[in-house]
Parts: structure tokens; C-alpha cells; sequence
């Protein structure tokens, strides 16, 4: 028996390998992507194009979409799949915008209708592996979206428009807010701490369904401290390449509000957030402690971006 069990074990210690560095392959978060805009690009082609980009990234990159993986070693990986889901809620977001308010010279104008096949498409279940599979429909949505950038750069066509105005961005940004202020909550919670509840601070008339205590315990699970963790990568690399594009088709709008370097400035500390990870794990250490907080840290330059966002959009409003 032993001459048999000694190939067995060596052959499921090879098969462990390969999965390993498989998994690991697979893991490796995608490099910063450009646009070929030609030289007098369209207005919104920047933003469309860049959308599209990051679908195709999450669908063709080496190992494709594995959020609704349910086969070895897909099934084992957490941090690709947080990663994902980070970029995929900023895709969401965005082309929620341009259905709503870039496509539309106001709220009693029609909406694209690729546009309108597009967004909810996006927003199918993450982790559906079939009937219908989460990356089927993300790739209808990819090619509704493609449909609207071939009206958009077809200048003898005038069905489709983007329309680059300061309250539009606004929009947008207001989005990027909410997720960003959520995301540097969960990632400060990594540390258990008290907090005030300032839930129905600012307005003394304000009410809410249920009480609740004047403090509050803040702490997040610690299996969820590298999936806050990586999803504030994916969406910090998906927001990078968004902003970017803004200010390609948004650049007259803020030149006029003088806010195009508030603008660099957050994708500069967004930038902050890509930074390699010097650590085989998403070290929790105290925060003056000896060990790092991996969390603390990116909960900083989301917290700072998300702080030069909400000046952006004052400008954007009274600029």
C-alpha cells in the first residue's frame, strides 16, 4: 500500500500548488487603463468609454469575473471578489448618472433608451452564477452602453447626448459621497470604538423609527476587515478612472468653476489607495500600536477624498 499512497500524496500536494499560485495569479488587481479619444473627441465619449473599459476589466481580466465562482480555487478567493464588487457598485452608480442626468437636458426629457437597457442590467445579483449569470448580464449591459457611445460619436446623429453641466457632475458626485462616507465608516470600524449617535443631529424636529442610544458601539466582524478592505481598493481604482474621464469631458465646466485642481487633488489621494501591500495579510494593529492598521490607513485617503469631493461639489453648486 505505501507505494501507492506515496504518488497520492505527492499528486494532491502538486494539485495544492497549482491552486495556490493559480489563486494568486487571479488575485493580482489590474493596471490602470487609458482611452483613445482621437484628436477632437465628443463630449461624454471619455466617460462612456471609460465605463466600458471597467466592465471589460472585470470580465476579461486573468481568471474573468469570480465573484459567482463556485469552483476551486475561485471559491476559496475573498479578496478578488470584494475587490470586484468595489468597482462594480461605482459602475452602477455612473451609469445610473448618465441614464438619469448626464443623457437628459432636463428632468421632462427622455431618457436614452440604451441608456435605460444599460443600468439595470448592472445591477443584476453579483453572485449569480446562472439562470442568469451575473457576467451574461453585466455583458448585455456592456454592449447597451456600446451602442450609446456609437450614437454619441456619430456627429451626422443627434438621438443621443451628453451633456457636461456643473449640476449633472454634481449628481454624480453626490453618489460618490454617500459611497465613500459608508465605505471609510466600515473601514474605521475595523478598531472597535464608542461613538455619539449623530443620526438626528442638525435639525431639532427630526425623527426616526425606532430609538436608539445616545452611544453607539462601532466594530466590524473580523472577517469583514479584508472585504472593507479590498473594496475600498476596487472602488478607489474604479472612482480613478471615472474622475479622470470627468475632467476630460467635464474640463470647460470646471475650468469656469475654478475647480479642476480639486478635482486632480482627489484623484491624487485616491491614487494613495493603489499603494502595493507590503504584507502577506490586512494587518488590524491598534492605531499607535507596534503593528500596522491597513484599514485605518485607507480609511485616511478615503476620508480625505471624500472631504475635497464635498468642497468639489460646493464649488460645482456656487462656483
Amino acid at each position: 500500500m505505501e507505494f501507492i499512497r506515496k504518488p497520492i500524496t505527492i499528486g494532491v500536494l502538486v494539485v495544492l500548488v497549482l491552486m495556490y499560485a493559480v489563486g494568486w495569479y487571479w488575485s493580482r488587481e489590474p493596471s490602470f487603463m487609458v482611452v483613445d479619444l482621437g484628436e477632437k473627441p465628443v463630449v461624454g465619449t471619455a466617460t462612456t468609454q471609460m465605463l466600458i473599459k471597467s466592465v471589460d476589466t472585470l470580465l476579461n481580466k486573468p481568471g474573468g469575473y469570480l465573484s459567482n465562482d463556485i469552483m476551486p480555487p475561485s471559491v476559496f478567493l475573498d479578496n478578488m471578489p470584494n475587490w470586484e464588487f468595489g468597482v462594480l457598485q461605482q459602475v452602477r452608480d455612473l451609469a445610473k448618472a448618465m441614464r438619469n442626468d448626464y443623457s437628459r437636458s432636463q428632468t421632462q426629457s427622455l431618457a436614452d433608451p440604451d441608456l435605460e437597457t444599460a443600468e439595470p442590467l448592472f445591477n443584476n445579483d453579483s453572485t449569480k452564477w446562472m439562470f442568469p449569470s451575473a457576467e451574461g448580464k453585466y455583458g448585455q449591459g456592456r454592449e447597451s452602453m456600446q451602442l450609446y457611445l456609437d450614437k454619441l460619436v456619430d456627429v451626422s446623429k443627434q438621438d443621443a447626448q451628453f451633456y457636461a453641466r456643473a449640476d449633472n457632475l454634481n449628481e454624480w458626485l453626490n453618489l460618490v459621497e454617500k459611497r465613500l462616507g459608508s465605505l471609510s465608516q466600515r473601514l474605521s470600524a475595523a478598531r472597535p470604538q464608542v461613538r455619539v449617535n449623530t443620526d438626528l443631529a442638525g435639525d431639532s424636529n427630526a425623527e426616526q423609527s425606532t430609538q436608539t442610544n445616545s452611544e453607539v458601539l462601532s466594530k466590524v466582524s473580523w472577517w469583514d476587515i479584508d472585504d472593507n478592505f479590498y473594496e475600498a481598493r476596487g472602488t478607489a481604482w474604479a472612482l480613478i478612472h471615472f474622475l479622470r474621464a470627468a475632467e476630460i469631458d467635464f474640463k470647460q465646466v470646471l475650468l469656469d468653476k475654478n475647480a479642476l485642481v480639486s478635482l486632480r487633488q482627489i484623484i491624487r489621494e485616491l491614487e494613495s489607495t493603489q499603494q502595493a501591500i507590503h504584507s502577506p495579510i490586512i494587518l488590524n494593529g491598534s492605531g499607535m500600536g507596534v503593528f500596522a492598521n491597513h484599514s485605518l490607513v485607507m480609511s485616511s485617503y478615503i476620508t480625505r477624498a471624500n472631504a475635497a469631493i464635498a468642497d468639489l461639489r460646493r464649488l460645482l453648486a456656487d462656483g
